[in-house]
């Protein structure tokens, strides 16, 4: 398959200065999202473990399951993290890309986010449209490039059973 790093860059870049709510989001639930441990990490895009090869904020761990033909790997961090060196999925959370029974992509709120973010409570209508127009074009340029497309099918797959 075909992959250029381009596709995770320009995602990450869509999503470097916009978040869930134009406020700090995290001082609403003291940053659970940011509290990881040797089970539970924010897994990393196709590529992406690249930027992390020298990180002093994080580990990166080997998941159990593999995503678009690769194993997958997570990003652990210490809870604390320069904003601009976020993994991509701490800049999509709480959003997820599912797709439908014709495989029309949609975003929609991550249901694994909901134990631990309480704007799941209020639906998408209560994040910042500027996220979530930011997420969707982030989507989309990763559903550019096959790897990436692959690994979110594989990812929608494997939290639809």
């Amino acid at each position: 398959m075909r992959y250029t790093p381009d596709a995770v860059r320009k995602a990450r870049a869509l999503l470097k200065f916009v978040t869930p709510l134009k406020s700090d989001c995290g001082r609403l639930c003291a940053g659970a999202c940011c509290q990881g441990d040797e089970a539970a990490g924010m897994l990393l895009f196709p590529g992406e473990e690249a930027l992390y090869e020298s990180c002093a904020f994080a580990r990166i761990l080997p998941a159990r399951f593999t995503l678009g033909g690769e194993p997958a790997r997570l990003f652990v961090c210490s809870g604390r993290c320069p904003r601009e060196q976020r993994p991509l999925a701490c800049r999509l959370f709480p959003l997820f890309l599912r797709f439908r029974a014709d495989g029309t992509p949609r975003v929609r709120l991550d249901p694994r986010a909901h134990s631990v973010c309480p704007l799941c409570d209020y639906g998408l209508s209560a994040l910042d449209p500027a996220f979530v127009s930011a997420a969707r074009e982030a989507y989309d340029a990763l559903l550019g490039d096959e790897v990436c497309a692959a690994f979110l099918r594989e990812l929608d797959e494997a939290h639809s059973l």
